[in-house]
């Protein structure tokens, strides 16, 4: 597949369109920039892993490994 020619042809098909709608579609399909998960969390989520961070920077937290061993 040669991606010069690919995209000769879909500059093509937009060119020979004159339907804004698709225009549009492709448009915001090219431009659309990467998401961050962390913008689809709530404020309240994040002020929660906010508040687990400054937990963890002032040592109360519990390793993985010593909470399993009590549960074992």
């Amino acid at each position: 597949m040669d991606i010069q020619l690919e995209k000769r042809e879909v500059i093509d098909i937009l060119e020979g369109t004159d339907d804004l709608s698709i225009i549009l579609a492709v448009k915001k399909l090219l431009t659309k920039k990467k998401k961050d998960w962390w913008d689809d969390l709530t404020e309240a989520q994040k002020e929660e892993i906010k508040e687990g961070e400054r937990q963890i920077e002032r040592g109360e937290f519990v390793l993985y490994e010593d909470m399993m061993k009590k549960h074992r």
